[in-house]
């Protein structure tokens, strides 16, 4: 379901005169449906921007990342919108939500018909032990947690062949925890490929199929 072969991400820092600054030096790495491969190394090692190569917000500098039948290198705007709404999820440790939209109806967004799901949204968000009183409020003046909350209601309310977690847990409370790992695992018998980082070793060793260092990737 994703494949990378010898990917390379530099980044440019252009107010330091241009400095290079190498992130991911030729990394390779494949997951099948049912994976949950959990990525591994200390701060820098290039786990968050491994994602986000993979969700396309960052550009490969060479190599390729393939997406079921999409290669995220090569992928037109339209293309990415596309393997956004149907095939990846994304959780990362910032909600970013339409301003004004009530919370629900950011859950439902990713839903084809939203409304006739309506009692689907409203089990998970009480499974995340979400208030009703939140249901419509905008989440932009919701606490971390809270907003982390309906990052990851957004994610689950629709299972999708690929799940990118950056950090899920790490806002959570440890009721809130055991739920998203529950939910990550659901996902992963369900068929999904999953790629995480995880803050909270109880967390990774629940749900990872495997572990992989960052700095044995490279090719």
């Amino acid at each position: 379901m994703i494949a990378i072969r010898e990917l390379k991400k530099t980044f440019v820092l252009h107010n330091q005169g241009g400095v290079e600054l190498p992130v991911l030096e030729g990394v390779s790495l494949d997951v099948a449906p049912g994976e949950c491969v959990a990525l591994e190394g200390p701060s820098g090692a290039g786990k968050s921007t491994l994602l986000k190569c993979i969700y396309g917000n960052y550009g490969a500098t060479t190599g390729s990342v393939r997406v079921a039948d999409t290669e995220v290198t090569e992928a037109s705007d339209q293309q990415l919108l596309r393997l956004r709404r149907e095939t990846i999820g994304y959780v990362s440790q910032f909600l970013r939500a339409i301003p004004r939209v009530p919370a629900i109806e950011v859950v439902a967004e990713p839903l084809d018909d939203p409304r006739a799901a309506r009692h689907e949204v409203e089990q998970l968000l009480l499974r995340l032990r979400v208030p009703m009183r939140l249901w419509s409020v905008p989440p932009a003046t919701f606490s971390g947690g809270e907003q982390q909350r309906i990052n990851i209601a957004r994610s689950f309310v629709r299972t999708k062949p690929v799940l990118l977690l950056d950090e899920p847990t790490a806002s959570l409370d440890a009721e809130n925890r055991i739920t998203v790992t529950a939910l990550i695992n659901e996902a992963r018998a369900a068929g999904a490929a999953i790629v995480g980082v995880f803050h909270d070793p109880k967390v990774r060793d629940a749900v990872a199929t495997r572990s992989v260092d960052m700095t044995e990737l490279a090719a």
